[in-house]
């Protein structure tokens, strides 16, 4: 039953502390990734190296299981129940938030640089990198950042109902995901360390689209399976 009472300060501060703390971790994730990543890590023995990648893989992995399960409609009519409907996504994001900066703050480096481009061929592989942002933002605008930081949610103390096909999910089902495995990927330096990081998320991203689009179903019905044969195409257009 949706509510009409405007939310107190305690809810408004815990939505716009959790629009704050996604900020906060995006931007450390992307510090991480472009900084991070790059810098030159020790030569390690093949025990501490296979123990790093364990560790590396369960950090995203505990990541992902939240990212994936606290999505699941009955874990958000559990929570829902003792939050409201207006604080559920909240949750979700706060718990998100630290999981990825605790991934980042955590991640165990890899030694090695696979390539060092330069001229033409760095500032080719910057051009898909810059693209590759350009349609994660843009994607995201479509879905609307207070919507994925769970403030809109607060604001009208429900789910969002409307599906949107505009921009660039015109082109892919999961525009968001395209632009996450350019900007990884078409690295002007590609380490061993970037390189673990970009598989094992984008690994993830792949895996996740069917049970994504499962609950999309559910959600929109008839309406999102149309737009399934409007665009074939999930993540890379013309392949798959």
């Amino acid at each position: 039953m949706t509510s009409t009472r405007a939310p107190g300060l305690p809810a408004r501060l815990f939505a716009w502390g959790g629009g704050a703390a996604f900020a906060a971790a995006l931007a450390y994730c992307g510090w991480f990734v472009v900084v991070t990543l790059e810098r030159p890590v020790a030569v390690m023995t093949r025990p501490a190296l296979a123990l790093a990648v364990v560790i590396d893989v369960a950090l995203f992995g505990l990541f992902a299981a939240h990212h994936s399960l606290a999505a699941r409609p009955p874990l958000k009519r559990w929570v829902t129940r003792w939050l409201g409907a207006g604080l559920e996504r909240s949750l979700y994001v706060w718990l998100a938030s630290g999981l990825l900066a605790l991934t980042c703050a955590c991640w165990q480096g890899m030694p090695g640089t696979l390539y060092r481009t330069s001229g033409l061929a760095a500032a080719s592989l910057t051009a898909v990198e810059i693209a590759g942002l350009w349609l994660t933002v843009a994607a995201t605008r479509v879905m609307d950042p207070l919507e994925l930081a769970g403030i809109r949610q607060l604001q009208r103390q429900a789910s969002p109902t409307t599906l949107q096909i505009v921009g660039p999910y015109h082109l892919v089902r999961h525009p968001l995901y395209l632009g996450w495995i350019l900007m990884m990927f078409a690295a002007p330096v590609m380490t061993a360390s970037r390189l673990l990081f970009a598989m094992v998320s984008s690994g993830y991203l792949l895996l996740a689209i069917p049970w994504e689009e499962r609950a999309l179903v559910r959600i929109f019905g008839d309406e999102y399976e149309r737009y399934r044969r409007r665009v074939p195409w999930k993540v890379i257009p013309f392949v798959s």
